[in-house]
């Protein structure tokens, strides 16, 4: 790594950082409880307003259970390939695929929760900035959001703001896999385009 794609991973670092907490629904103050780190050394870490060193970093790599590199977004190794490892979320019983490698935008994965798992802590459930966006390839899915509660099946799919207190659980009797879209900054999918037929299309032989 030479001395400029150095200087542009450790700027982002912190966005990264940031992203990442939204992105499990965590506060300053339950990192800070998982690293040992105080809740202003993170904000400042965050913001980029502290210097990221190994005794800081470490402890946010086993709290997130991402590898160091992956943790500052360090450029690949030769290896041309991405590989894309599942990630046990603390504190949930519960495991989650990135399916990709930025941080910017929104974050896209496929979990899978056991039988009687939720992602709801032992504080209850979450409440973040954000939109969220599931669809449920195998199994029933359960969505608490507010004060409203949906099951769904393989094949159904809802949407969410996550500002609202919120949890994800198996509602059946075996693993329920699903895809998940996340969007920090609110963002929400749009369709397009609805790709109807011309009428030459239609007539066609």
């Amino acid at each position: 790594m030479n001395h400029d794609e150095l200087e542009d991973v450790l700027r982002s670092v912190g966005g990264r950082l940031r992203a990442l907490r939204q992105q499990r629904g965590a506060t300053l103050d339950a990192i800070s409880e998982r690293t040992g780190i105080s809740a202003s050394t993170l904000s400042r870490l965050e913001s980029g307003q502290r210097k990221y060193t190994l005794d800081l970093l470490l402890p946010l790599s086993k709290a997130y259970g991402l590898p160091l590199d992956e943790l500052v977004g360090a450029p690949p190794g030769g290896d041309p390939r991405i590989h894309l490892r599942p990630v046990a979320v603390s504190g949930q019983d519960q495991m989650v695929l990135p399916l990709v490698r930025h941080y910017g935008g929104p974050h896209a994965h496929k979990h899978v929760l056991p039988t009687g798992a939720t992602t709801a802590s032992g504080h209850g459930l979450h409440a973040h900035r954000g939109h969220s966006w599931v669809y449920v390839l195998h199994g029933r899915l359960r969505v608490t959001a507010g004060t409203r509660q949906v099951v769904l099946a393989a094949g159904e799919a809802t949407e969410f703001d996550t500002r609202k207190p919120h949890a994800l659980g198996n509602a059946g009797e075996q693993p329920v896999e699903f895809l998940s879209l996340f969007g920090a900054q609110g963002e929400r999918m749009r369709v397009v385009t609805s790709w109807e037929e011309s009428p030459a299309e239609n007539h066609a032989e």
